[in-house]
């Protein structure tokens, strides 16, 4: 948020008649102390923000437009709710691809595990899962899975390959992808014809002949949130999967040949040593292509936030360092900040320095110039990240830059993290 501030201050000194809008969840959980961290913020947008900006843009009055928070007369105002898109508003909007044609250069766009160039848009709106750690479904995004139509989605594609000749996958940045069955095959049936590669966000849910469909449709690889390799976490945080789900889910994609990025998160509520070396095993196992190993962060607005501050797990809102990093704001009386923060090194030391590991990543690499220099970046920052993480252990878990208390919360227990 501060770097936020800090940016528009120079766009307004740049050009002092410039209107600003915050958008996305910090403004849709927090629009007052969004307002008030910088009067260079014209107004928020709460909820969905497609048609907030654009009339706002076209010369509505403020006061006229849903889904808005501003100041005026020295008070804070919060119009009503804008209601949420559904499938014949969504086919309405004009497609992302337009826009990245005319104003993008996607070859300046890295992701690790997507193929270089790549073009992303979404969908689908919304997830029905209940995981307590995911903001976007618990605030913006909303758990009503809201769909654009498949021909809708079909024409969007076939217009990005003819845009994008030199593109090499498209990537479906939904929250999930597969969480239906029928649309995914509909999808599939159309995507065939146009031979081209993809990949998506997955669920463990889908079965071998959705998984074989996906494949024949141009799938290549699925971004897949396993989060923890013991049952009881995945319990307390409402996955709605199970370890031996994320087994099968895991042999069907590698029967049909698509790539899984596997997600983890480390600091979950019922971690301990144990679980996080339980995790790590599991991992290798699994044996993805590539991994995330996240801390837990409880994010305002959701589930977790409200259960770890008032179980008193939370001391300070979530932290990054000051190249965007991930510190740790969860501690539980058995397992500390600096504990957590190792065991994310061990996790990222045990699965990738592992010789099968090493020469699968390098072997992609052996036979294509760009995959070597960007092989050879990723690289070079993993272990800059890593050293970094390395000091910060060693310093005992101290913070080096101002924390935002959590408000102490009426009936805060003295549960341990394994309730």
């Amino acid at each position: 948020m501060q770097s936020d501030v800090k940016l528009i201050r120079k766009i307004k000194e740049a050009q002092p008649g410039m209107k600003i809008a915050f958008v996305g969840p910090h403004g849709h959980i927090k629009p007052d102390e969004t307002l008030n961290a910088s009067a260079d913020i014209d107004f928020v947008t709460r909820g969905e923000f497609d048609h907030s900006v654009v009339e706002y843009a076209h010369g509505k009055a403020l006061g006229e437009i849903l889904g808005v928070s501003y100041r005026k007369d020295g008070k804070v105002v919060h119009n009503a709710e804008r209601p949420q898109l559904h499938t014949e508003q969504l086919d309405a909007l004009p497609f992302a691809t337009d826009i990245y044609k005319r104003d993008l250069e996607i070859e300046r766009y890295n992701v690790p595990f997507l193929l270089h160039p790549y073009v992303s848009f979404y969908t689908t709106r919304g997830c029905p899962a209940l995981c307590t750690f995911c903001m976007w479904p618990q605030t913006i995004s909303g758990h009503a899975w809201r769909t654009r139509s498949t021909d809708n989605v079909a024409r969007e594609v076939r217009q990005t390959l003819e845009y994008f000749p030199g593109m090499k996958e498209i990537f479906f940045d939904d929250d999930t992808f597969n969480i239906r069955k029928d649309r995914v095959l509909d999808l599939c049936t159309k995507f065939k014809p146009m031979k081209f590669q993809w990949s998506s966000t997955a669920r463990v849910h889908s079965d071998y002949d959705t998984v074989k469909a996906m494949a024949d449709g141009g799938a290549r690889l699925f971004i897949v949130g396993f989060e923890s390799g013991d049952a009881q976490i995945l319990k307390n945080i409402k996955k709605g999967a199970t370890v031996e789900m994320g087994r099968a889910f895991m042999k069907n994609c590698r029967k049909v040949g698509i790539k899984v990025h596997g997600d983890f998160i480390i600091g979950l509520p019922g971690e301990t040593k144990e679980t996080i070396q339980k995790t790590i095993d599991f991992a290798k196992e699994l044996d993805c292509e590539t991994i995330q190993v996240s801390l837990a962060h409880a994010m305002p607005g959701t589930e977790l936030h409200d259960t770890m501050a008032q179980q008193g797990f939370l001391k300070v809102e979530a932290l990054a360092d000051s190249g965007g990093h991930q510190l740790p704001h969860i501690e539980y009386p058995h397992l500390s900040k600096a504990e957590m923060m190792a065991g994310v090194n061990r996790f990222y030391d045990e699965y990738y320095f592992r010789p099968r590991v090493v020469w699968r990543i390098v072997r992609e690499a052996l036979w294509d110039g760009h995959e070597r220099k960007r092989l050879y970046h990723e690289a070079t920052e993993f272990l800059k990240l890593r050293a970094e993480r390395l000091k910060w252990v060693r310093q005992g878990g101290d913070f080096d830059k101002p924390m935002v208390s959590v408000p102490a919360v009426p009936g805060t227990s003295s549960a341990s993290g394994n309730d």
